[in-house]
């Protein structure tokens, strides 16, 4: 009788128990309280859907830099992910809805910054473990764009031992507007959308421990306007020495676009635009423009993007590219074959020159697969456009209607190995690029 029992009652016990330890482990305590993760696609991996990691920016919040994030109460369980910031969206019958949002958009609000984190389970709980951490900033020319767009997925990196984050943070004139109201009030305005990412680094520093993460090896990275982003926290003193590595994704080199900051223009002219955005609605009080409904900042939404504010950024990404104050640390850069012209070419090539004779690792690539699906019709042939490496690099080739081959898969594997090689050590796997011995890492299918 006793045998029985042990032989089959005591281990049917440690199962229990071990379920019990394994769900247990799931339960982590984070800023504002206690948060709990949902299996992913991957047997191996943990995600954490939907955690805010500041307080939502509405009402007299509203262009204000990002606060602490609310207390909750119990465990939040994070299976959903967060409202994406207010933006235009994109839709069905244009070439990016078509390629990125066939799935439709998401819910919007102002209520948006929320952050997602992909983490190999059995790290979870273990502060010890110092697994190296990415986050992961999106595109969209500053105006759209979300953390958890059909490409992008952390469980190719959670199983090459990267824990992978990805943020939303506000976009367009909610994100980006200075008036001299605001000015007034706070020093400086606008670049709360560069505040929110800065806030999301901050809250991986404080956090990313509980997941398994190192605090002290973390990779930013992002893709167009999200690269820009990467150059802007890189120059910025609130954030460039928080960082271990960046990756810079089609956000071209040096001098690059009307996006990025420009050192000559002074707090005064982006007020003066701002000031006319919100006289033309009638709203001249900050009471007036903090009253305005959310859905309807959507009529007054415009292209603004991050600028030289003399506290969040105190000089541009050239300045700082010389003068050896931008981050001193391993940077990875590249662009597509079909890519906008501004994004590519010799201004990525000149920036690793310069990086590289000032003492610094830089790593060049360039992406050249041109897509499966339109060889069919030589006039939609889109080639390597821009964003297309995204499906690769994150390894999410079967989420995307295109056909693509044995020799594609192979392709992303090879990337997101070199991506989250990166991310560990610092060397994708390739020579640095010298300036008097250029080396550029190809990606393409065999």
């Amino acid at each position: 009788m006793n045998n029985t029992f042990n032989k089959i009652i005591m281990p049917l016990a440690m199962v229990v128990a071990l379920a019990s330890c394994s769900t247990k482990n799931t339960v982590l305590s984070v800023s504002g309280g206690q948060v709990q993760g949902v299996k992913s696609e991957s047997e191996d991996v943990m995600v954490f859907k939907g955690i805010p990691y500041a307080a939502a920016p509405v009402g007299d919040l509203r262009w204000k830099a990002p606060r602490p994030v609310t207390p909750w109460t119990g465990v939040r369980v994070c299976d959903t992910f967060g409202k994406t910031a207010i933006q235009p969206g994109n839709q069905p019958g244009t070439f990016y809805g078509d390629e990125f949002y066939w799935m439709g958009n998401p819910e919007q609000g102002e209520d948006c910054l929320y952050l997602n984190v992909w983490a190999p389970k059995k790290t979870l709980a273990n502060t010890n473990a110092k697994l190296p951490v990415a986050m992961w900033i999106h595109g969209g020319a500053y105006m759209n764009g979300f953390g958890y767009e059909v490409t992008m997925d952390g469980d190719a990196w959670a199983e090459r031992g990267v824990i992978l984050v990805t943020i939303n943070y506000r976009l367009g004139t909610l994100g980006f507007l200075s008036h001299p109201e605001l000015t007034a009030e706070q020093g400086q305005s606008g670049n709360y959308g560069t505040m929110d990412q800065i806030a999301a680094l901050d809250w991986i520093k404080e956090n990313i421990a509980q997941f398994g993460g190192d605090p002290d090896n973390v990779t930013i990275f992002g893709q167009s306007a999200g690269a820009m982003s990467v150059k802007t926290l890189l120059t910025s003193p609130k954030a460039k020495d928080k960082v271990a590595k960046a990756i810079i994704q089609s956000g071209g080199g040096i001098s690059v676009t009307s996006l990025a900051p420009q050192a000559d223009t002074p707090q005064s002219v982006y007020d003066n635009m701002g000031k006319a955005v919100m006289d033309g609605v009638g709203a001249t009080t900050l009471a007036e423009m903090r009253a305005i409904p959310a859905e309807d900042m959507l009529k007054i939404f415009g292209m603004m993007s991050p600028h030289i504010d003399g506290e969040v950024l105190t000089e541009d990404f050239d300045q700082a590219l010389f003068g050896e104050t931008l981050a001193k640390c391993p940077i990875m850069i590249g662009y597509n074959k079909d890519d906008m012209p501004i994004l590519a070419g010799d201004g990525v090539d000149r920036f690793c020159a310069v990086r590289d004779s000032l003492g610094y690792p830089v790593f060049e690539y360039h992406f050249m697969r041109n897509l499966p699906g339109d060889d069919d019709d030589p006039e939609k042939d889109s080639g390597a456009f821009h964003s297309s490496e995204l499906w690769y690099m994150f390894g999410t080739l079967d989420k995307s209607w295109r056909p693509f081959t044995e020799a594609d898969y192979k392709l992303s594997a090879e990337m997101v190995d070199a991506w989250t090689l990166f991310c560990k050590n610092g060397n994708p796997g390739w020579p640095e690029y010298k300036h008097d011995k250029p080396y550029t890492k190809v990606f393409d299918v065999r």
